[in-house]
């Protein structure tokens, strides 16, 4: 048996395929762009070439993300919240707290000895604590949002950001840059009031082992390594971070289907062709 998930992000959208066993065959990310539909349906119709399937070989499809009620082919839409707490749990069976950061929002999931979702706390009504700040900061240090991890661990110490907006942040970048701070210090500096950011959010939760990363954040090192400042022990960071919330769509699938939730996707789309 197979199961699809699809996580349709704020700014990349992501597809993966299970086995009936939950073991990853196929994945694809691509960025999200404004017409949802089609791109799910294309990230999909890549991940299921390279599973080496056809679309009607899909047992159950989940979608997910914000954008999930644009997929016309989904069996059911799920939110990140639950998707990535079926994922964490997968992965990591002793985590008790994740830490999901986007590129427009970021999350912070509590979870019981069993893996459910006992609370959950979100930001999405500032770009302050979200991928969107480390982005424009970049651009205006005139440097790519990859390289920002590996050049702030050159710093011997970090430069302190105050402003939380990013506006103002921006501004404050600038003045730091005409004082004489170099590049490494800024960034590192960024990263710990980023970490500041998002940790006191998460701390409502009640933050205890073990702490999972997801989302884009999750590539960065260095501000994994502030985030492991704050918090005062190490993180876990899954393989594919960016992957958590489709694997959880998959696998949230092939629970449905245990439980005796049909599909009725085929009768949904009766005479109308996606995939070739």
């Amino acid at each position: 048996m197979h199961f699809a998930g699809v996580d349709i992000g704020s700014t990349m959208t992501k597809a993966v395929i299970v086995d009936g066993h939950g073991a990853m065959m196929a994945s694809v990310i691509g960025p999200t762009g404004a017409e949802h539909r089609h791109l799910a349906l294309a990230v999909m119709d890549e991940t299921i070439k390279k599973a080496d399937l056809s679309f009607e070989q899909l047992d159950f499809i989940v979608a997910t993300g914000y954008g999930r009620i644009n997929v016309p082919f989904a069996d059911k839409q799920i939110t990140e919240i639950t998707c990535h707490s079926r994922s964490v749990r997968a992965l990591f069976p002793t985590a008790r707290i994740i830490i999901d950061i986007g590129g427009q929002d970021s999350k912070g999931i509590k979870l019981d000895a069993q893996g459910k979702v006992t609370n959950f706390v979100m930001n999405d009504k500032c770009a302050a604590g979200t991928g969107r700040f480390l982005e424009v900061i970049a651009e205006t240090l005139g440097i790519k949002l990859t390289e920002m991890g590996e050049l702030s661990l050159k710093a011997k110490d970090f430069v302190r950001i105050s402003n939380t907006c990013t506006v103002f942040a921006e501004h404050e970048v600038t003045s730091r840059l005409t004082e004489g701070a170099t590049i490494p210090e800024i960034v590192a500096g960024l990263h710990e009031a980023f970490a500041g950011r998002v940790v006191n959010m998460v701390r409502s939760l009640g933050i205890e082992k073990d702490v999972v990363v997801t989302g884009g954040g999750a590539m960065n090192i260095g501000l994994i390594k502030a985030v492991e400042e704050k918090v005062g022990f190490r993180v876990l960071v899954p393989q594919e971070p960016l992957l958590t919330g489709a694997l959880g769509a998959a696998l949230m699938g092939k629970d449905l289907l245990a439980r005796g939730v049909t599909s009725e996707r085929k009768r949904r789309l009766e005479g109308v062709t996606f995939f070739k």
